[in-house]
């Protein structure tokens, strides 16, 4: 059985991405859960050394939520592109670098996939709640859609203005944040936490990631 997180909670994020701060500081505000990142705190980022999402998401809220004494929740998250056979996949930060150049990242997959005729994508995250006496739990989601190529839009980060979620004309780097913030792998990802941990927001005049 899910172990619950109260509303009103303190929650570490296991991330120093300011961006993923802001989408899940959107995400739990119903809660009243008051979100500070790994970054804010100081914590050092653990080196991603296991072979999946999962396993990335559970070493990064693990070692925040021992270094915390605090519940912590990270998300491994990566873009995936069909003609690379999945990559840059768990590798996705690391393809943009030291200096987290997505663009030059992004640049490198329209390199790589040539003239491949599969311009299928998707991305992938795993979000994982730790708490300090070991208990975590693990939920996903997943966005499939295209690659396109020149890039689209200034809004979002990461991979965003490359990916074209299915259905959608825009990419989410075109996409209002709000919007992108409802649809996304994360938010598919969240809706799984929530069902299993949070359950119904009790605020009653807010409403999850808008």
């Amino acid at each position: 059985m899910a172990r619950p997180l109260d509303p009103g909670a303190r929650l570490v994020l296991a991330s120093h991405n300011p961006g993923k701060l802001i989408e899940i500081r959107k995400l739990l505000a119903p809660w009243d859960i008051h979100v500070v990142s790994a970054g804010e705190l100081g914590l050092p980022e653990p080196e991603e050394t296991e072979p999946t999402f999962a396993g990335n998401a559970w070493l990064k809220a693990k070692a925040a939520a021992e270094a915390s004494q605090l519940p912590s929740l990270s998300d491994d998250s990566g873009f995936c592109v069909a003609a690379l056979d999945g990559a840059p996949g768990i590798y996705s930060a690391r393809w943009a670098g030291p200096n987290k150049d997505f663009r030059a990242a992004m640049e490198r997959v329209h390199a790589e996939m040539g003239d491949a005729e599969d311009l299928g994508a998707w991305f992938i995250s795993v979000l994982c709640l730790a708490w300090p006496d070991g208990h975590f739990e693990s939920f996903e989601g997943r966005v499939d859609g295209s690659t396109v190529w020149p890039l689209r839009g200034t809004c979002g980060f990461g991979y965003d203005p490359m990916f074209r979620p299915q259905g959608e004309e825009e990419t989410y780097g075109e996409m209002d944040q709000a919007r992108k913030t409802a649809t996304s792998h994360r938010a598919r990802a969240f809706a799984a936490l929530v069902r299993g941990c949070l359950g119904a927001p009790p605020r009653q005049d807010a409403t999850s990631g808008t």
